[in-house]
């Protein structure tokens, strides 16, 4: 495979930005509309009785419950994904389930660390990958297989299956970030953060159950710029040398 000169490379991800700057938004806003439009005609189209007052209200509820997400996922998702990942995660959903931990685990294995053009390509392949097994074991394990499974088990085993389906997937996002990052003073300053929140801030102000992902992420952003490491590596040679630097996301 021949290699690549830096400016064949830069003019390559010109033209990627590009297309991804026209059909980013294009596919995004037409996922929108699609949603809207199937949502409006269930609840004018079919009778269910639906008011626009009733409309408003719910939606207001649900932005009063889940805008601030809004906010704190794209912030938070984009240092891993990268822009094009980030049209397509947000485009596919299940995004902290099923999409960060493919983009991050593949960005473990191939040794890159996010922020650089390098893990955003990595990342939107992680996701495509991911898509395509998702439907797969959908069609075959859920679609062929699913019902005769859940038909043949207990009800108390399901119930207990379903109180560990939620910690386990997060558990297992959450260790991929730690083994990517490797950075144990962050990953302590997350872990205390998190901590403080779930079992001192939230049994004592509940209003803020709501807040506490937003609150959690922007103390621990702060607190670990706070607390990094003041002085250079050991044995740095910048002075000497010029360092090579990944191309950033853009």
């Amino acid at each position: 495979m021949p290699t690549l000169t830096p400016a064949e490379k830069t003019s390559g991800f010109s033209a990627f930005d590009r297309t991804t700057s026209v059909w980013g938004p294009i596919t995004l806003g037409l996922g929108l509309l699609i949603s809207l439009a199937a949502a409006l005609y269930a609840a004018f189209g079919t009778g269910v009785g639906v008011t626009p007052l009733e409309l408003v209200t719910a939606v207001g509820a649900v932005l009063a419950t889940f805008g601030i997400i809004a906010v704190i996922e794209p912030v938070s998702y984009f240092p891993i994904l990268g822009r094009s990942a980030m049209y397509q995660a947000f485009l596919i959903g299940n995004i902290a389930n099923k999409l960060l931990p493919a983009a991050i685990v593949a960005q473990a294995n191939l040794g890159e660390k996010p922020g650089t053009r390098r893990a955003e390509l990595i990342a939107g392949s992680a996701i495509i990958g991911a898509v395509l097994v998702h439907i797969t074991t959908l069609i075959l394990f859920v679609g062929v297989l699913g019902t005769w499974l859940v038909g043949m088990l207990p009800a108390p085993l399901i119930a207990t299956a379903r109180s560990y389906i939620l910690p386990a997937i997060f558990g297992a996002v959450v260790l991929q970030s730690v083994l990517a990052m490797k950075s144990r003073r962050t990953t302590m300053v997350a872990v205390a953060v998190a901590a403080a929140i779930v079992f001192v801030v939230v049994p004592l102000a509940p209003a803020l159950t709501y807040f506490a992902t937003a609150l959690a992420v922007i103390i621990t952003i702060a607190a670990s710029w706070l607390a990094r490491s003041k002085t250079a590596p050991t044995g740095s040679t910048q002075e000497k040398q010029p360092t090579t630097i990944s191309e950033p996301t853009h």
